[in-house]
């Protein structure tokens, strides 16, 4: 209860320091770099140490060219994100999205929401993803984001900035849909980050990873077998689509090898 109390004697006291612009503009800025890479400090910090390496998916592959990783996101991050996050304040004006105390949605109607946000995500993702993948395309696009064919947590938004803006769509589609609040936005922003900074980690701790919990949640090794493989497993946060069209054919077919090779 306490915490409760908190968190709404800080929500209030925002809204009445600062302009509805103000909360829109840095707040999401805010809420994006800070998460983004501090969700990538864990894996960051993985790779040195000893016993962390044993849950690395790819062990024979150590982390490269990071520095290249983080000067694309920089340019990205500043040039193609920053000026969509700078829309957010017109949208919520536009679509009168509150930002009050007194209107936020309960939490399990705040998870709902969250949660249909990933469907529609997921979604567009996996037609859009896989089409980049044709080979008319993938050269001139997608290939960039698979010059690490072994992610780390910053490969999460290295991308070409067409890319970015293709496949990021579907992340606004679902606030279109089921944007109430404008902490609907920063929870489904969070959400969304640590789900692809998790899948791109390129470790496999489902015991501790809150995301499990989510049903039907692919995880790290169904996204980091596409990266190792190229192909298949085009989906971004759930199974279902891969499952339903056999592109996860190829994954399957892996896994039943390894299991096989332990049993042998």
């Amino acid at each position: 209860m306490e915490t409760v109390v908190d968190f709404q004697h800080y929500w209030r006291y925002m809204t009445a320091t600062y302009t509805k612009w103000e909360i829109a503009t840095y707040g999401s800025i805010i809420v994006h770099e800070v998460l983004y890479f501090a969700f990538c400090l864990p894996a960051f910090f993985f790779q040195f140490i000893p016993f962390m390496k044993k849950l690395k998916i790819q062990k024979e592959k150590p982390e490269e060219k990071q520095w290249d990783c983080v000067k694309l996101l920089i340019f990205n991050h500043v040039c193609i994100q920053a000026p969509l996050i700078l829309g957010t304040y017109y949208y919520t004006e536009m679509f009168g999205i509150p930002y009050d105390y007194d209107s936020m949605p309960h939490w399990y109607i705040l998870a709902g929401q969250v949660f249909g946000c990933a469907v529609v995500e997921d979604t567009w993702h996996y037609f859009l993803h896989r089409l980049l993948h044709h080979k008319s395309l993938y050269r001139h696009v997608h290939k960039m984001h698979h010059t690490y064919s072994a992610p780390f947590g910053l490969v999460a938004e290295y991308a070409h900035p067409i890319e970015t803006l293709v496949l990021g769509a579907g992340f606004f589609i679902g606030i279109l849909i089921f944007c109430n609040h404008i902490i609907m936005m920063w929870a489904w922003v969070t959400v969304r980050l640590l789900e692809t900074i998790d899948v791109h980690s390129g470790y496999d701790i489902p015991w501790v990873n809150p995301m499990h919990l989510i049903p039907g949640y692919a995880g790290t090794r169904f996204h980091d077998f596409h990266h190792q493989n190229f192909v298949g497993n085009y989906a971004s946060t759930f199974c279902w689509w891969d499952r339903l069209f056999g592109t996860d054919a190829q994954y399957q077919e892996f896994c039943q090898k390894k299991a096989n090779a332990k049993i042998e």
